[in-house]
């Protein structure tokens, strides 16, 4: 293998838009995530709707029927 082209491989910090955050090792120190493995409707058995950055109302808008 060549020498000196592999980033180096430090601790993270991984947080969710929840507030959930947990450790692990990287090659980027800090990680955000939308969604995590607490508040992901598959894991939680709980139907939600995750909007970031109002995705939602953006589609509603644009794709509304014209009355």
């Amino acid at each position: 293998m060549k020498a000196n082209i592999h980033p180096k491989y430090v601790d993270a910090v991984v947080k969710c838009a929840c507030g959930e955050s947990f450790h692990t090792r990287s090659t980027k120190s800090e990680i955000h995530l939308e969604i995590c493995s607490k508040c992901h409707p598959f894991y939680t058995g709980k139907q939600r709707l995750v909007d970031t950055a109002g995705r939602v109302e953006r589609f509603e808008k644009r794709y509304a029927k014209k009355s």
